[in-house]
C-alpha cells in the first residue's frame, strides 16, 4: 500500500513551492511507507514522461529535493509500502511510465498477476517488475488504446469494481491532455498494519492557480475537498479545468 501525491498546472511550479511546510508533513509518510519512492514528471515541453526511482524510504534518500525541487507543469511522488510476497527493488517502485503517460497507485489486486491476461500482447513484453500495480498500468493503456484516455479509464475501473478482487483501485494517471485520479476502494480491507487509519484510502484535492494538486490521507489537508469513492477527479490540461465524474 502507498501514499500519492500529484500535480498539474498551466505553469510549471513544483511540490514545494505549491505546498511550502506542508509538504514536510508529506515526506514523513515515507517512514511509514519505506519500501521505496519515485518521481516522474508529464511536462508538456517534454516529449516523453520521465521518472526516477528507488528502494528505500524517501527522507532516506540524497535524491530526494533534486528530483521534486525542479519545475514542470505536470508532476508524481509516490511512497510504496510492499504488498506481502512483493520484491522491494527498483522495478517494483513507482511510477511507471509509458510515452507521454505516468501512474502510480495505491492498493492490491489478488493475485497479483490477475489482470495479465487481460492486457495486450505489446504491453506484456515491457514488464519490468512483478508488482500488480505496473500490471494495473498497462491494463489501463490497453483500455485507453480500446476506448481513449478517459472513457478508457472508466472502462477499466468498472471492470476490476465487477470482475477482479481488490483492496482499492486507487490511481492517478497522467499523459499531455488529462490529469486523472482514481478513487475506488473497499473500506473493509484497509491494511491490518493502518487498521486504526478510517480514512486510509481517501483522497483529496486543491485547486492552485491554474491547475490541481491532489493527495492521499495521513497528513493534514485542512480545506482540501474529499474525492468521493467511486469517482475519477479529471484535470482537463489543455481547457485547464476541473471535472469531478461518478463512475460504475
Amino acid at each position: 500500500m502507498c501514499r500519492l501525491m500529484g500535480f498539474a498546472s498551466k505553469n510549471s511550479s513544483s511540490f514545494p513551492n505549491l505546498l511550502g511546510e506542508d509538504l514536510d508533513n508529506f515526506l514523513k509518510l515515507s517512514l511509514e511507507h519505506p519500501d521505496g519512492w519515485g518521481y516522474s514528471q508529464s511536462d508538456t515541453s517534454q516529449e516523453s514522461a520521465i521518472k526516477f526511482r528507488e528502494p528505500i524510504p524517501a527522507l532516506q534518500s540524497t535524491h530526494l529535493h533534486e528530483q521534486i525541487d525542479q519545475n514542470s507543469d505536470g508532476a508524481l511522488l509516490h511512497f510504496r509500502w510492499a504488498s506481502k510476497g512483493l520484491d522491494i527493488k527498483e522495478s517494483n517502485s513507482h511510477p511507471f511510465t509509458y510515452g507521454d503517460t505516468t501512474f502510480i497507485h495505491n492498493g492490491s489486486f489478488a493475485p497479483f498477476d490477475v489482470l495479465e491476461p487481460y492486457i495486450s500482447e505489446k504491453y506484456k513484453s515491457l514488464f519490468e517488475g512483478d508488482t500488480d500495480s505496473e500490471r494495473y498500468f498497462y491494463f489501463l493503456l490497453t483500455e485507453i488504446d480500446k476506448h481513449g484516455f478517459i472513457q478508457g479509464i472508466t472502462s477499466a475501473l468498472s471492470f476490476i469494481k465487477s470482475k477482479i478482487s481488490h483492496s482499492s483501485a486507487n490511481m492517478m494517471i497522467m499523459d499531455h491532455d488529462y490529469f486523472v485520479t482514481a478513487c475506488r476502494y473497499n473500506q473493509d480491507r484497509i491494511p491490518a498494519a493502518f487498521a486504526q487509519d478510517t480514512d486510509y484510502y481517501e483522497l483529496r484535492y486543491k485547486e492552485v492557480p491554474s491547475g490541481v494538486i491532489v493527495a492521499s490521507s495521513g497528513w493534514d489537508q485542512g480545506d482540501w475537498t474529499l474525492i468521493p469513492n467511486d469517482s475519477l477527479l479529471i484535470f482537463d490540461r489543455v481547457q485547464q479545468n476541473v471535472t469531478a465524474v461518478l463512475i460504475d
